[in-house]
């Protein structure tokens, strides 16, 4: 019905959008109109139903009724009290068909409008079919009452039909209105349920710019094909940095990338968001941007984006500017092989003399003391040989194939007395022809530095093993001792440098946390990998497993794709 309603106003307005009096007036205007023909048309054919006072005072009666409609304020009455004109409209209809007589057939279907009005409005319902079943009845049978004394059953039936049938055509519209009635409630709910998701969506859309505004972490969110999708203020800048002299703009694979030594261009393949398309995850990749003073490092992470089937479509890479982090642990490092060099001259001055004066066979009283001061002074040239081995950066390795037993045999026997010594028992299980491609010399250092502390952390009695064992395509070997063992956190950090155990350190045991972050670099260089397995007050479990074809090269991965924007 409002659709119909708003074709009056040539769809300019919505019928629902417009004020109360304008619905009125749009709602009585098809019987208006309708009227107005009636009288056009009688007045050009057939003038003589204009000399019934019934037809006129129809007439005047459907004028008065149209201006109630436009004079009333029915925005101020109680919202419903615009029916009364539908009910009033009985009223000249039933007067302008008794006027009319059989002159001019058919006016009695003027009462669909009013009926129409009260059926389609929706309110009251039961009182809207009562009058539209009663007023076409008394528009009816009221006049035929009023003028002839007696009315017969068959005069009644016989005028039964009009008002049957508008009764029916009542009832459907009623039908029809409700269901679309229903209808429009469901998508209204469905309307104020999308309207607040929208507002969620919204809300929490700012929230995020927000927060990815404010953190100072570089964040880029791409795609499947590598196109951006989201591209955050710190980023911006990051990007910038990167960019070569006189260019406003470019994709990550025309970027300023420097591997760590800030001299090699990182291949367009190995560049973060090639390696986030391709599906890569990783963490902590350093790499530089820019040159010269601006220079930057960045450490790059990435994470997988997933659809609701479990499918890739796109990434997040995320790039933490570590530079000042960067220049301290160089610093750090620059200062530490500074000190051990200045610690190493006096070291050997010290030997040479200690040395002379052994040689010279002191008395027993002076040997005790110079026995005591060589044990400390080789004790202090092992932390400073570990100190400038930490600071000199990853080893240099030279794999050969060689028998691990062999290498086993040599740090066995060498830790033997300090084995004896601390009440440790050593046992060596690596069979004899467990070939490896490795640094003998290296791997050695290794197997020194896992028996040594296994020594260290072993208490009386008990026992250090060290085996080895051929897989396909690696050796690998482990350590195990039954000393005091470590919890899951510790175990986590032990390989980083200067790192000890609470447990150590109340235990007042000697060292700097060194050997272990040696011992993984040694690892790592040949290719290899390091894990410590260990249970507080259990012992403590060292595997390394070394590769059949040593590193040659730093890794890289080959991308293959069409597009990575920044």
């Amino acid at each position: 019905m409002d659709n119909v309603l708003s074709y009056l106003t040539f769809n300019t307005r919505q019928f629902h959008e417009m004020s109360m009096r304008s619905r009125v007036l749009l709602s009585q205007a098809p019987l208006s109109i309708t009227t107005a023909l009636l009288a056009a048309g009688s007045v050009a054919f057939h003038p003589v139903v204009w000399a019934s006072a019934a037809f006129q005072w129809g007439m005047i009666l459907s004028c008065g009724i149209l201006l109630l409609c436009a004079l009333i304020p029915w925005d101020r009455l109680p919202y419903g009290l615009f029916l009364t004109i539908p009910v009033l409209d009985f009223i000249p209809i039933a007067l302008l068909r008794f006027g009319a007589n059989t002159e001019v057939l058919g006016i009695g279907l003027m009462a669909v409008f009013p009926v129409l009005w009260l059926a389609a409005s929706g309110l009251y319902p039961r009182l809207g079919l009562a009058l539209s079943l009663i007023g076409p009845f008394a528009m009816i049978w009221v006049p035929l009452f009023a003028a002839n004394a007696g009315v017969s059953a068959s005069d009644l039936t016989q005028s039964a039909l009009l008002p049957t049938i508008i009764f029916g055509i009542a009832v459907t519209i009623r039908v029809m209105t409700a269901s679309m009635m229903d209808q429009q409630k469901a998508m209204e709910e469905k309307d104020h349920a999308l309207q607040q998701v929208l507002h969620r969506s919204a809300q929490r859309e700012r929230l995020l710019n927000a927060t990815m505004n404010t953190v100072d972490v570089g964040l880029l969110a791409i795609d499947a094909d590598g196109h951006d999708i989201l591209f955050n203020r710190r980023q911006h800048e990051v990007h910038r940095i990167g960019l070569p002299d006189g260019v406003d703009d470019a994709p990550e694979k025309d970027l300023l990338l420097f591997r760590p030594d800030g001299v090699t261009l990182i291949p367009t393949a190995e560049r973060p968001a090639y390696r986030a398309v391709a599906g890569e995850t990783f963490s902590d990749y350093l790499i530089r941007i820019g040159e010269g003073d601006h220079q930057r490092v960045l450490s790059a992470s990435a994470r997988m984006m997933l659809d609701e089937g479990g499918h890739r479509e796109g990434a997040v890479v995320a790039f933490n500017d570590v530079t000042e982090l960067v220049n301290a642990l160089n610093a750090k490092e620059e200062f530490v092989a500074m000190v051990s060099h200045e610690l190493r001259t006096p070291l050997t001055v010290i030997v040479g003399y200690l040395e002379m004066m052994l040689d010279d066979n002191p008395p027993p009283e002076t040997l005790t003391g110079l026995n005591v001061i060589g044990r400390n002074v080789t004790r202090l040239r092992r932390l400073v040989d570990d100190l400038l081995t930490a600071a000199s950066g990853p080893p240099e390795v030279s794999p050969v194939r060689a028998d691990l037993a062999d290498i086993s045999r040599e740090s066995v026997d060498a830790i033997m007395a300090r084995g004896k010594e601390a009440g440790v028992d050593i046992v060596d299980e690596v069979p004899v022809g467990t070939i490896a491609r490795c640094d003998p010399a290296r791997i050695g250092q290794v197997l020194d530095n896992l028996l040594s502390n296994a020594v260290k952390y072993s208490p009386a009695g008990g026992t250090v093993t060290v085996r080895a064992q051929k897989m396909p395509g690696s050796v690998v070997c482990e350590v195990e001792d039954q000393g005091m063992g470590m919890s899951p956190e510790d175990s986590a950090e032990v390989f980083s440098k200067f790192f000890r155990t609470s447990s150590v350190r109340q235990a007042a045991i000697p060292g700097v946390g060194l050997g272990l972050a040696i011992v993984r670099s040694i690892v790592e260089e040949h290719g290899g990998r390091i894990h410590c397995r260990s249970e507080l007050g259990r012992g403590t479990t060292f595997t390394f497993e070394l590769p059949d074809s040593p590193r040659d090269a730093e890794p890289g991965t080959s991308v293959s794709t069409s597009d990575a924007n920044h």
